[in-house]
């Protein structure tokens, strides 16, 4: 963790619908993340965190106010500057793992590579070495069904690193994984933030999976509670 501001948000609001139907899911919004921090948001349904979530991760625009990702203003990008920003400085895991089906782990790590103009050969050289940093050094070439739900959220994670991304976004991570696996990938994603250094954003539920990060961020009706 630095003092280096990765993130800064002045004042978001996120307004979906109009009219009667309006609904504010952010009340205006101040944060600011630091480099190599590890935020773990929290809050009940409704409370806008997956909100806040994907406008952090470039995924939707606010409706007002300023975000600024290294001093990038990211609210005046257009959709194809926000998806190249994605594509190079974040990497995201999700609950339900995402994996293509039919293909290889080494494959499935592969894919955000195929857009960046790496060769083949140096595809494969990058993917083996997301696999093997994250356990699974000699899984490079079962199919997601015959892994475990630790193994292939494992390769999940492969896949969001492999491009050594600024931040990684992870949404609910641990979510279809039991006790005994979920203390192997939370541990797997502090040791990823303490020794490479990658800022780490996530969504949790459960305050012993949120007991990872060093700092938490509670989200209630769209505000972060003070």
């Amino acid at each position: 963790m630095t003092d280096e501001v990765l993130i800064d948000l002045r004042n978001i609001t996120k307004t979906y619908g109009s009219g009667d139907a309006a609904f504010q899911a952010l009340c205006g919004v101040d944060l600011t993340i630091n480099r190599g921090d590890f935020v773990a948001i929290m809050g009940p349904s409704g409370s806008g965190k997956s909100t806040l979530m994907n406008l952090l991760g470039c995924l939707d625009t606010p409706t007002s106010g300023t975000y600024r990702f290294k001093n990038v203003q990211v609210e005046n990008l257009n959709k194809d500057q926000r998806s190249l920003l994605r594509r190079h400085a974040h990497g995201f895991i999700f609950q339900g793992f995402n994996l293509l089906a039919r293909t290889s782990a080494l494959e499935n790590v592969e894919l955000p590579l195929l857009y960046r103009g790496y060769t083949r050969k140096q595809r494969h050289q990058m993917a083996r070495q997301a696999l093997a940093s994250v356990g699974l050094p000699d899984k490079e070439r079962n199919t997601p069904a015959e892994l475990s739900g630790g193994q292939q959220q494992r390769v999940a994670i492969a896949r969001a690193i492999v491009t050594n991304p600024d931040t990684l976004f992870a949404d609910e991570p641990t979510g279809n994984l039991d006790s005994h696996t979920t203390l192997e990938i939370m541990e797997l994603l502090g040791r990823l933030n303490r020794e490479r250094g990658i800022s780490i954003i996530m969504v949790t539920h459960e305050d012993h999976v949120a007991s990872y990060a060093n700092r938490t961020i509670r989200v209630l009706d769209g505000l972060i509670e003070k």
